[in-house]
């Protein structure tokens, strides 16, 4: 599904949308499926995904009581161009995350992706060699696993 578009119908993730639509709708179906179905420890998004579960994440690490999340697993993700979103990367945003970025994705190009890493309060960032996609070789694995193991019950947070 589309998060927001930037145009009738359409997204595109460098387009600076003037009057981007469907956030507040995205947001809502979100913080519901949080509420039907968690409680959950974190959110992991994909591309357009990734780019809504940052926007998640800064309101959550504005005491918005509707995402109760520890952390974030955004892949492929970039900051929204519409100046309507700008205030959620104004501040930088105290959550943790962990960035997947694919050297060679020709979507959501690795520079925007670390652009919306920089938005974070200590990223954690991890590159492959990749595309468009979840890398699952054995050394993203580990990567994902020592993250994760933050938040396991009696170790960090």
């Amino acid at each position: 599904r589309g998060w927001w578009f930037s145009g009738p119908g359409t997204f595109e993730a460098g387009e600076a949308a003037a009057a981007p639509a469907g956030l507040e709708e995205s947001l809502s179906a979100v913080a519901a499926a949080l509420a039907e179905h968690g409680p959950f420890d974190g959110l992991l998004g994909f591309s357009q995904g990734a780019a809504l579960a940052a926007m998640v994440c800064a309101l959550r690490a504005r005491g918005d009581p509707r995402f109760p999340v520890a952390f974030a697993v955004l892949v492929a993700g970039f900051a929204s161009r519409a100046p309507a979103h700008g205030h959620f990367y104004r501040e930088p945003i105290a959550l943790p995350t962990l960035h997947i970025v694919g050297d060679t994705d020709a979507v959501i190009a690795a520079p925007l992706s670390r652009e919306l890493a920089r938005c974070f309060v200590e990223p954690v960032v991890l590159t492959h060699p990749g595309g468009h996609f979840i890398p699952a070789a054995a050394a993203q694995k580990k990567a994902y696993l020592e993250f994760l193991e933050r938040f396991c019950a009696g170790q960090g947070q």
